[in-house]
């Protein structure tokens, strides 16, 4: 999918340093590295940084399906956690599993390699 730019990239995604994998058809694919300042105090990913990839994705894959023309707002996202990450890369996958006209209905894995590393779900509204 063609998105205008500047509206994939955010300035947040930027400061995170998300990099986006794939896009399109209601799939986002973004992928975040363990650096220092993502570090929580016990060297691990902080929780925080991790739902900010995850809404990202979630976002992004949300808007691969109404269009980058029109907003959405996270309602609701829950994430489970599986397992701590202490090094290296995650890789969150988002999908749009039930693509109303105004609210979204959104999955996501994220994973380490093989391992899983957090399942959400998540709700969207579309402005």
């Amino acid at each position: 999918m063609d998105a205008p730019a500047g509206l994939v990239e955010s300035a947040f995604f930027k400061l995170l340093g998300c990099r986006l994998q794939s896009l399109g058809d209601g799939v986002a694919q973004v992928a975040l590295s363990l650096e220092p300042p993502l570090r929580n105090r016990g060297g691990k990913l902080h929780g925080g940084a991790l739902f900010s990839l995850v809404d990202i994705a979630m976002g992004l894959a949300c808007s691969s399906v109404h269009g980058f023309d029109q907003q959405s707002a996270t309602i609701e996202c829950k994430i489970n956690y599986i397992r701590a990450v202490s090094d290296g890369e995650v890789l969150c996958t988002a999908r749009v599993i039930h693509p109303g006209r105004r609210t979204l209905v959104v999955e996501a894995e994220v994973m380490q390699g093989d391992k899983l590393v957090a399942k959400a779900q998540g709700t969207f509204a579309v402005l």
